[in-house]
């Protein structure tokens, strides 16, 4: 029988869904998408605009420092707040990835930016424990906290943001450098760089290594023989300030204001790579011979006593407070450490460093300070108990006492053919003296300048046997005046060649042979030729003494003329200027010899003064640069009045460098210091590093030299055809030289020449007159056919 049918009511509520309730769920879907919509179309119009863009993390652009290299690639200095290096992914090495990883975030490979599995263990952790004892970000969640939310970045101790710019304060290497053990100790910093700053806290950093190491390990990371050899590495933390392997601060110092007066502030945030010309090693030596030199003419002049003395506290803490307060006014100098004596007495002195070392100097290291530990020594030369002093150690590692100097020394040396500083030291140290005495000090050449005289007299007809006389002269100074009558340290020798003037730096020969080719022309061509300031060469016989002014740097460009066959070099520092992607935004186009140097003098002048300068180099005043055992080096000793500046300046072929030691305040350098032992020692120690593996350079005689007994002469002046046989010389005189007779001690005819008040070796007066030549000729055909034979083989 049929079933029985059923009320509507009860048909409907045997359906899947009560109307109701569907249409409750409907309404209630139909709002959420509503509201959703409307939240999406809220955040695209108020939220989005407010929310920072992603190109920060995309296009990320970090305050980059100002980054100096030498040429050949070693970093020299930086220069703004934040020592940060861009590097790319795939440059930083695996054990650095994985170090950061283990400690950070050892999933990051296996997550899409937020770590599920992170999260549920921390949370769990959190729980069981009762706090947050555990984090679960991400590395990509650190990144978005720090470049959204916060103005932290990735700093890691002692101005250093990244792990690239870390390895270099810490380590003084490259990251792709760093070992195992390295880059678990940098990895250790994020979480707390002063904490656990191997500078600062060597104790807690070595702690965080070791824990980072045994991470690695049980993630899988490094295995045990990895871990087993990081765990014992001894670590070498480069001490503050010593972050670079070369000292190249007045380079520094100098490229800095060249590239702020171009860039302004951004300068120090940009990321600026500036390429200099400087080599690495040139460099550090060129600093090496300055500091020795220094140091060693200070040795010479005595002990001055300690920098400060100071009352020690019998209590142990408070001495040791004392100390490091003292040491707090007198900061280290490179290897010329602050020492506060403990004890002394005439056989031995024992001190304490800034580090709390214990040292002590005796023996023979005492000899310097042996007056100043006599019990009659005065007061404030005495060392005692509480006198600061300076001690180093010498090649033996022993202690020995010394002091911070207090004159100044300069070194450049640049490539003759174009140009290119190949090091610069300004001074002797920067951090006690920032003012470059390379590029700012402008000083009296002295002797140094004597080769131009000679130059200039090559073109006049002079050759390097022509023969000057060796005797007083006087000339007059100016109404009122006495006249002006140089001198010279030896005893005038009589008629003696231009080659023996030079070599032995005869001063009265230099002035008798500008007084017979004229002082204006002599000027103009030096000044035209070489590059000196007109307004600093005086247009006065002194000239001949160096009593105008120059500096090393434009010195050094003056003797590269003879070093490269007559061509006007520039010097220059910066090569090109990078950005921080290494875009090259400017590059130097320096003028080379044989392609853009404009030639200022016959190829045979500067043969000449080469051949000529490398007779003092070998048997002159230059002679200690014999050491170096080469034949191809020339250069000229300058030492002005009372020896205020002590100079040299020479060449090889490939190299033209200028030494100079004096006072800022100038005054005497000492009776017995000439250039031949202040400034000589320096540029042979430099020279012998520098040009060390470099070939020998003979230079072949160019066109219009002709040698007659051994001697060059220009082909259109030879004797008895235009050479200026002598200057100054009598029949008398020669005779009486020839035959070795007292030479004739009466005065050559004055010529009219006025010097100028307040230069070397002339009387007061004023600049007077060009002066007209004074030397004698023969008189007679006889006297100039004996004249000419006495130049043969000279």
């Amino acid at each position: 029988m049929p079933l029985p049918t059923l009320p509507d009511p009860l048909r409907r509520q045997r359906g899947f869904l009560n109307p109701n309730i569907a249409k409750f769920i409907g309404l209630s879907i139909l709002g959420l998408g509503i509201a959703g919509a409307l939240l999406v179309v809220y955040a695209l119009i108020f939220i989005n605009p407010r929310l920072p863009s992603l190109d920060l993390i995309t296009d990320y652009r970090p305050k980059v420092p100002l980054r100096i290299w030498s040429e050949d690639k070693v970093l020299l200095g930086e220069f703004g707040e934040e020592k940060r290096s861009l590097v790319k992914l795939d440059d930083i090495p695996a054990d650095m990835k994985n170090a950061v990883l283990a400690i950070e975030d050892y999933r990051f490979y296996e997550h899409g930016g937020i770590d599920w599995i992170g999260i549920a263990r921390a949370l769990v952790t959190d729980v069981l424990r009762g706090s947050a004892s555990q984090g679960a970000s991400t590395i990509t969640m650190q990144v978005a906290r720090n470049v959204f939310l916060t103005k932290e970045k990735i700093y890691l101790g002692q101005r250093a943001f990244g792990f690239a710019a870390a390895a270099r304060t810490y380590f003084g290497k490259d990251l792709k450098d760093v070992s195992l053990a390295e880059a678990a100790m940098l990895a250790g910093l994020p979480k707390a760089p002063s904490a656990y700053n191997p500078i600062v806290n060597p104790k807690r950093a070595h702690i965080r290594q070791q824990y980072i190491l045994q991470r690695m390990l049980d993630v899988g990371f490094i295995t045990q023989a990895q871990y087993d050899k990081a765990s014992k590495e001894e670590l070498k933390v480069r001490a503050p300030g010593s972050q670079y392997t070369v000292h190249a601060e007045y380079v520094n110092e100098m490229v800095r204001q060249m590239v702020y007066a171009q860039y302004k502030e951004d300068t120090y945030t940009q990321g600026f790579n500036v390429y200099t010309t400087v080599n690495a090693a040139d460099q550090q030596a060129a600093y090496l011979a300055v500091r020795k030199g220094v140091m060693d003419y200070d040795r010479r002049h005595g002990y001055r006593g300690p920098e400060e003395t100071i009352e020690l506290p019998s209590n142990a803490e408070d001495r040791a407070s004392a100390i490091d307060d003292v040491m707090d006014d007198h900061p280290d100098n490179d290897d010329i450490l602050a020492a506060v004596v403990v004890a002394a007495s005439p056989k031995q002195i024992d001190a304490v460093l800034r580090n709390g070392d214990k040292i002590s100097v005796k023996g023979e290291a005492l000899r310097f300070v042996a007056s100043a530990l006599s019990e009659k020594a005065k007061k404030d030369v005495r060392i005692g108990p509480g006198a600061l002093i300076r001690v180093m150690q010498d090649a033996k590692q022993n202690w020995q006492v010394v002091q911070l100097p207090q004159v100044e020394a300069a070194l450049v040396s640049v490539v003759p053919q174009d140009g290119a500083i190949r090091a610069l030291v300004g001074g002797f140290d920067f951090t006690q003296n920032n003012f470059n005495h390379v590029t700012q000090a402008w000083r009296q050449p002295g002797s140094t300048f004597k080769p131009f005289i000679y130059s200039a007299a090559l073109e006049k007809g002079f050759a390097p046997a022509s023969i000057v006389n060796d005797a007083p002269v006087s000339y007059p100074a100016g109404p009122g005046q006495p006249n002006w009558e140089p001198k010279d340290d030896e005893t005038p020798a009589g008629p003696i060649t231009v080659r023996t003037a030079l070599q032995k730096s005869v001063n009265l020969v230099a002035i008798r042979t500008l007084d017979y080719i004229g002082v204006p022309y002599a000027k103009d061509f030096i000044t035209g030729t070489y590059g000196f300031d007109a307004d600093k060469v005086p247009p006065y016989l002194p000239m001949a003494l160096g009593a105008g002014q120059t500096n090393p740097l434009q010195l050094s460009a003056a003797y590269s003329v003879f070093a490269n066959g007559g061509y006007k070099i520039q010097p220059y520092l910066i090569s090109q200027i990078t950005d921080a992607r290494g875009k090259v935004l400017s590059k130097a186009e320096p003028l080379i010899v044989g392609n853009g140097a404009p030639r200022v003098v016959a190829e045979r002048n500067s043969y000449m003064m080469t051949n000529l300068l490398k007779s003092v180099a070998q048997r002159g005043t230059g002679a200690r640069s014999n050491s170096i055992g080469r034949t191809d080096l020339a250069g000229k000793t300058g030492t002005t009045n009372d020896a205020v500046d002590g100079w040299f300046a020479g060449y090889q072929r490939t190299l033209a460098t200028v030494v100079w030691m004096g006072y800022d305040q100038p005054k005497s350098l000492g009776g017995m210091e000439f250039g031949a032992q202040l400034a000589l020692p320096i540029w042979v120690d430099y020279m012998a590093k520098a040009l060390k593996g470099v070939p020998q350079f003979d230079q072949p005689a160019p066109d219009g030299i002709r040698f007659i007994d051994g001697e060059p002469y220009y082909d259109n002046f030879t004797p008895n055809n235009g050479l200026v046989t002598n200057v100054g010389v009598t029949v008398v005189d020669a005779i009486s030289n020839f035959f070795g007779w007292t030479p004739s001690q009466t005065p050559a005819a004055p010529g009219t020449a006025q010097p100028a008040p307040n230069v070397p070796g002339s009387a007061p007066g004023s600049p007077g007159a060009a002066p007209s030549p004074s030397g004698t000729r023969p008189q007679s055909d006889n006297a100039r056919r004996f004249l000419d034979s006495t130049n043969q083989g000279h």
